[in-house]
């Protein structure tokens, strides 16, 4: 059974993890000590090894990820309270013009087009008629006017959906601007990652180089026997019962001495 997910790290910061394991791999020929990946291990083997042991290695830097989450989590609470404050001002009107601009976008083709349709087919069927109508060429030109709507809400609906996408392709992840996190949670997530990759990743990557056929628990850094603190004490000796103190002398008794029927009290003497 793999141990894909650390207890302790959040959903969020797991892709963060995975980064920085890619970067160790990608940067492994400018170490040294990982100048064997590729020999025994190569880099697929050695980052799918790193991932079953997530739980061991991130718990190197525990310390340093409390804190950052602890720091991220005060920036988030003041940002959460005036979005609670501002939705039902500000944000409300958005959402409500957004709102308005998204149905007339969707049914202004929509209800053009129908009348477009309507204006078409009734003008043209009237000027079958001999004479026709005096109106036949009007509702003719109303339903091309409607067309002509029709397309201009089409080419406007594509034009804002071609802008929404490029604005969302080339906008840049907030996570992944260091620039937008104030100076404490930038220093605290730079913290765990240092210590991270410096106590836990790279350790990893080295012993699992050394010992390619230890498993992760064996090879996971700061798990040795050796670093867990043994308690000493001396059990009490508890004895067997035979073996307790010697025992005093034992209590001596003598039977009561009873006598047979015959030799009873004097109403059965003998005759």
């Amino acid at each position: 059974m793999h141990m894909n997910s650390a207890p302790h790290l959040l959903a969020e910061d797991r892709p963060e993890y995975e980064r920085i394991l890619d970067d160790a791999l990608r940067h492994a020929h400018e170490r040294p000590d990982l100048a064997a990946v590729g020999e025994r291990l190569n880099a697929v083997q050695l980052r799918t090894m790193a991932l079953d042991a997530t739980a061991l290695i991130t718990a190197t830097a525990a310390t340093e990820y409390r804190h950052y989450v602890k720091a991220r989590e005060e920036l988030r609470v003041p940002t959460e309270e005036a979005g609670e404050d501002s939705g039902s001002g500000v944000g409300a009107s958005r959402q409500s013009g957004a709102g308005i601009g998204a149905v007339i976008t969707v049914l202004t083709p929509v209800l053009a087009g129908t009348a477009a349709f309507i204006f078409l087919l009734a003008g043209y069927l009237l000027k079958l008629l001999a004479p026709p109508p005096s109106f036949a060429s009007t509702m003719v030109t109303a339903g091309w006017f409607f067309a002509a709507v029709m397309a201009a809400a089409i080419l406007a609906a594509a034009i804002g959906l071609l802008v929404t996408a490029l604005r969302n392709g080339s906008a840049q992840p907030v996570e992944d601007t260091e620039a937008e996190l104030p100076e404490d949670v930038a220093r605290a997530r730079e913290a765990w990652r240092h210590a991270l990759l410096e106590r836990g990743i790279l350790p990893f990557l080295r012993e699992a180089l050394a010992d390619p056929g230890a498993g992760p628990a064996a090879r996971a850094p700061e798990r040795s026997a050796n670093r867990i603190p043994k308690v000493g004490y001396t059990p009490p000796d508890f004895s067997s019962p035979d073996q307790g103190p010697a025992a005093g002398p034992r209590p001596t008794f003598t039977s009561p001495d009873f006598t047979s029927p015959d030799f009873g009290g004097p109403e059965h003497e003998p005759d």
